[in-house]
């Protein structure tokens, strides 16, 4: 699996924590920055990593910062991207099941990396459930 990442200084920690973990169950990962602590603007990692993802480039994209919300919701200004923030696995597993979610935001401030790690593991694991699902994710896009 190919999976493209993304932080801020926030969660530059749990960044380089993840990209090991999906790299030693045997994943390919691209690490979108940023690459230290120094405060750094979000957009600037997310808008690469949305790109990539909407080009078929990744299969999943996981963003982090402080709260999760303003990566995220950057990633959300593009067509082909579903950016669901999850907290929990049991988020993480519904936004895959019923949206189909295809990237993962995460509050570094928020959850500890142990809860991060299942978050992601779940998020990768889960497949999207379709049927009445389907109708609703093909009217997110706006036309």
């Amino acid at each position: 699996m190919k999976i493209a990442i993304a932080c801020d200084h926030a969660g530059f920690q749990y960044k380089n924590q993840l990209v090991e973990f999906f790299t030693q169950m045997g994943h390919e990962v691209k690490d979108f920055g940023c690459h230290s602590e120094d405060s750094m603007d979000y957009p600037d990692t997310a808008h690469p990593l949305a790109k990539a993802l909407e080009n078929k480039e990744f299969n999943f994209g996981f963003t982090i910062c402080g709260s999760g919300n303003g990566i995220t919701m950057t990633a959300n200004k593009y067509q082909g991207i579903r950016a669901a923030l999850c907290w929990t696995a049991e988020i993480a597993e519904l936004a895959r099941q019923h949206n189909n979610a295809n990237v993962c935001g995460l509050p570094a401030r928020f959850i500890s990396y142990e809860e991060a790690e299942a978050i992601a593991k779940t998020f990768i694991s889960t497949d999207f459930e379709g049927g009445r699902h389907q109708n609703r994710v093909d009217k997110i896009a706006v036309k």
